[in-house]
């Protein structure tokens, strides 16, 4: 259930829903007891309630006339979807590949392909090399894109935070 009703002190019409015990003006902030407002509409959908709002502000204003023409809000609401541009209609006219942006989106949803951090590059080396050794971890992190200087400063911070150990010049997780 949903009710509009209307502040005895600064006017304002707002919509409740259900039958709380007190309800606070949006507008003043007054804090009223639900039982002692003024019902202008009450509703079964909020939709109903919103638009019965609308048409007593309105009509308040002198437009009750041009509003009595137009649809409810859900009609409303569809013709703004179909009227608008489409999110592909967009991005092309906004010059990016749809595509590529759809390849993008199933990759995200499906975790593949996703971009990891420097440090993850590295650590993904330890574990994924036979025999991790400076060389090659720098080798692995390179490939994937990382600068051959932040590959050795990684190694040396993981070693000194104790993430990693040195043993005979081969690395390993801890």
């Amino acid at each position: 259930m949903y009710a509009v009703v209307g502040c005895n002190r600064c006017g304002a019409l707002w919509v409740v829903e259900g039958r709380p015990d007190s309800t606070a003006c949006p507008r003043c902030e007054t804090r009223h007891r639900l039982e002692k407002l003024k019902r202008f509409a009450e509703t079964e959908s909020a939709d109903a309630a919103r638009e019965a709002r609308s048409r007593l502000l309105a009509e308040r204003g002198g437009y009750g006339e041009q509003v009595d023409s137009l649809d409810d809000f859900s009609t409303l609401g569809e013709a703004a979807d179909r009227s608008g541009v489409s999110d592909e209609e967009f991005l092309r006219g906004s010059g990016i590949d749809t595509d590529a942006v759809n390849e993008a989106g199933e990759r995200a949803e499906t975790g593949q392909g996703g971009s990891r951090s420097r440090r993850q590059v590295v650590l993904d080396a330890l574990e994924e090399l036979d025999r991790p050794n400076e060389p090659a971890v720098i080798e692995y992190a390179t490939d994937a894109g990382v600068p051959e200087e932040y590959a050795e400063e990684a190694l040396e911070r993981l070693r000194r935070t104790g993430e990693i150990t040195e043993s005979g010049g081969r690395y390993r997780r801890l």
